[in-house]
């Protein structure tokens, strides 16, 4: 595959997830607290969290490891990897919520998701990529590690408050409080768009411009549900509290 091609498959998937942002405006994905009859036979919330996240992580390492790649890309292949064995491997079995379950159907989009996301990010580090050791001297590497780490450690603390609330076995929702509660709904999402923003910085390349794109057509809408959903059934609700950013939304 030339480079033009695959730029020119980036741009269409591209617009395939700008699509997708359109569409979720107008049906809520039924995962989590929106979960609910109707979308196909259902399965272990944490084994769909498993078969979700894997293609991203498998992918990237396939990439990896068959792949001669410059210490920079490299670079951006390790990152990707800490986040999705997390993702894959520890957060599935950290949540106290293996009792609920999750509908076929969200987990086979979402594989499908993942398995073009990290295709083309792995494709492209394997095959394309032309950095060399002066991009860890680049205004954009100093920007895109430092975006990337506090929205690591922002998702990892999000993740931690909103595992907690809940006891073993318990389903029930509480209003999260304490860290970024206090001012946004989401901060989880919020660490998860500076992560994947700070990696396209990074990268500087299409895929993982495209990868953006995608993280916020998902994101969004999911964190205006949530926001809404908080605000329905809570009558205590912080008022002052936004959705994704502080004193504006």
């Amino acid at each position: 595959m030339s480079l033009e091609t695959f730029n020119t498959l980036c741009i269409i998937w591209s617009l395939v997830g700008v699509s997708s942002f359109i569409l979720l405006q107008f049906i809520r994905a039924p995962y989590g607290r929106h979960v609910r009859k109707g979308w196909g036979i259902e399965i272990p919330n944490y084994l769909g969290w498993v078969f979700m996240e894997l293609p991203s992580f498998l992918l990237i390492l396939y990439f990896y490891i068959i792949s001669d790649q410059s210490s920079y890309a490299s670079m951006l292949s390790i990152l990707w990897l800490i986040h999705y064995f997390n993702r894959t491997f520890i957060y599935p079995f950290r949540i106290h919520t293996k009792n609920k379950k999750m509908p076929i159907t969200i987990v086979l989009s979402a594989v499908g998701f993942n398995f073009m996301n990290a295709g083309l990010n792995g494709y492209f580090l394997a095959y394309f990529e032309q950095y060399t050791t002066s991009s860890f001297e680049s205004w954009n590497f100093y920007l895109g590690i430092i975006l990337f780490i506090s929205g690591l450690i922002i998702n990892q603390v999000s993740d931690t408050i909103l595992i907690n609330l809940r006891k073993p076995n318990e389903t029930g929702y509480k209003i999260p409080k304490g860290f970024l509660f206090n001012y946004i709904s989401c901060p989880n999402y919020f660490g998860e768009i500076m992560q994947w923003g700070g990696f396209a910085l990074m990268a500087w390349n299409f895929p993982a411009s495209t990868f953006l794109i995608w993280t916020l057509a998902n994101l969004l809408p999911r964190v205006a549900g949530h926001h809404k959903w908080y605000q329905e059934h809570f009558k205590n609700y912080p008022k002052k509290r936004k959705a994704l950013i502080p004193k504006l939304w």
